[in-house]
């Protein structure tokens, strides 16, 4: 007997639908084709196992299972309940009306219970697009599934609960998200907020001018001055996501198994913060069964490096193309992946081996020559492609100790809303362009004339750092952003000035 059920497989952060064909016919042994790994080959021995455990019977006839299309490899585990079930409905133990309807996704344990899978917001999303009823996958990652709107999503524990289902003896009742209800309850809640930062008013100040244009932040300052506390409160200032952007990097996060069972939509901007130690894959995806990296994990949202000196040179490299093109492709011999990349960079370090080079009151150790080799650790191309080099200098007794309250995160954060606001009504017309750094040479020119002053403030700046075309380009976007926030529509000398002042590295004393 023949019975067909329906899988899905990953590809990157989308899913493709597979065709589980069960051919059932005179003969003995169980074959499985369509390019399976050895995670689904091993699946004979799980789905024997749990249906002796169920109580149910393996045919003792040839078994024949196609996984189609057959030229696309197939991966993991996540097949051994649509191939059960189809099993199941060749041999008459299920009722194989419901199975063209239901996308169906799991893995078995032995003694039939249904184990959690990766992917299962995409697979979902996959399953809507072409037009199926609805998605049977295990109970855990049911909330993941049910944020996508218009499918059925039935959370299930053991193979018996899927036969009963699809047979109609056990309904289960769909497992419902209300996603407005959800971005209301936690877009905009932080355990963290500006206001326990004290003091710092100017990293305070870079720091908002980066979450409302885009832009990247490398923070320099002695040990203990304050840089991860303001690292990691940045995604507290920035606006809160789009639906489309929280499904965006929803998919990502489940891609890579990274979402729990109480998760069913990330409503808030990722924070990553590797390890000095991370190698490149780890940073940039990849692997046997290629997985997203932390830049991409970071997408919408932070990734944060602190030690920046401390990670190997090749790792640091890696960042170049996706900071520029906002996207990482993974390319290996049999495959090749794009994953989303649009992540705000920040980083932080401390300006020489011992720490304390310009420290108001405590000495640093170091030559001058250690100084400039610890600087040139990070190399210029990578340099070059971070808008602002912010100076955190350690917080006096008198602030930390002052009882005045600070701005809160709240506050910081509507005015960068509103800078927002007025870039996206800038690049209304331009797609995937949202933010003032992601703007190209020609909308520069467009969106960002500067008066007499400011050309001749820049020129100068330009000669006496020699700055690089790309430096040229970040400043006169930061200053447009430093416009947005006070709401002018035109750069001024003044903007320009303080976009200058937001390249510290760039200057021939730094290290002397």
């Amino acid at each position: 007997m023949f019975v067909k059920s329906f899988a899905s497989t990953l590809i990157g952060i989308d899913a493709v639908t597979v065709a589980v064909e069960v051919d059932i016919s005179m003969g003995i042994g169980m074959f499985l084709v369509g390019l399976p790994d050895n995670a689904v080959k091993e699946s004979q021995e799980r789905i024997r196992a749990a249906f002796g455990n169920s109580g149910f019977r393996m045919t003792g006839r040839k078994v024949v299972v196609n996984l189609a299309p057959a030229d696309l490899r197939k991966e993991g585990s996540a097949y051994d309940l649509p191939i059960a079930v189809a099993i199941l409905a060749a041999t008459g133990q299920a009722m194989p009306d419901k199975l063209d309807r239901y996308v169906i996704m799991g893995e078995l344990s032995l003694d039939g219970s249904i184990m959690p899978i990766r992917g299962a917001l995409p697979i979902a999303l996959k399953a809507r697009e072409e037009g199926f009823e609805g998605l049977i996958l295990p109970t855990v990652n049911a909330r993941e599934a049910a944020v996508v709107e218009g499918l059925e999503v039935i959370g299930v524990q053991s193979l018996r609960e899927v036969v009963g289902f699809l047979s109609g003896q056990h309904p289960v009742e769909p497992i419902r998200l209300d996603r407005e209800e959800l971005f209301a309850a936690t877009a905009t809640r932080y355990d963290e907020d500006f206001a326990d930062v004290r003091g710092q008013a100017q990293a305070k100040r870079a720091l908002e001018i980066a979450a409302a244009g885009g832009h990247n932040v490398l923070m320099i300052g002695s040990p203990g001055s304050g840089k991860t506390m303001l690292a990691r409160r940045m995604p507290t200032i920035m606006p809160p996501m789009t639906p489309e952007e929280a499904l965006e990097t929803t998919k990502i996060h489940s891609v890579a198994g990274k979402l729990g069972a109480e998760t069913g939509l990330l409503t808030r901007r990722p924070f990553r913060a590797p390890h000095h130690l991370a190698s490149r894959v780890s940073l940039v995806g990849g692997g046997a069964n290629p997985l997203p990296g932390e830049i991409s994990l970071a997408h919408n949202g932070i990734l944060f490096l602190d030690e920046l000196p401390e990670f190997g040179r090749a790792v640091l490299e890696v960042l170049r193309q996706p900071l520029e093109e906002k996207t990482i492709t993974v390319s290996r011999a049999k495959y090749n992946v794009e994953y989303p990349a649009n992540f705000m960079l920040v980083a932080a370090m401390n300006p020489c081996p011992c720490g304390y080079y310009n420290h108001p009151t405590k000495e640093c150790v170091c030559s001058q020559g250690a100084v400039l080799r610890y600087m040139n650790r990070i190399s210029g191309p990578l340099l070059d492609r971070i808008d602002m080099h912010v100076e955190v200098t350690p917080v006096t007794f008198s602030e930390m100790s002052d009882s005045r309250p600070e701005e809160s995160s709240e506050t910081i954060r509507t005015r960068v809303v509103r800078a927002r606001q007025i870039q996206q009504r800038r690049f209304a017309e331009y797609e995937g362009i949202h933010t003032n750094a992601m703007m190209t040479s020609g909308m520069i020119r467009r969106f960002c004339p500067l008066t007499g002053e400011s050309s001749a403030m820049l020129e100068k700046a330009m000669k006496r750092l020699h700055l690089s075309a790309r430096a040229y380009d970040r400043i006169i976007k930061l200053a447009r952003t430093i416009a947005d926030l006070e709401g002018k529509p035109d750069i001024e000398a003044t903007h320009i000035a303080e976009a200058i002042g937001y390249r510290s590295l760039d200057r021939d004393t730094w290290g002397l």
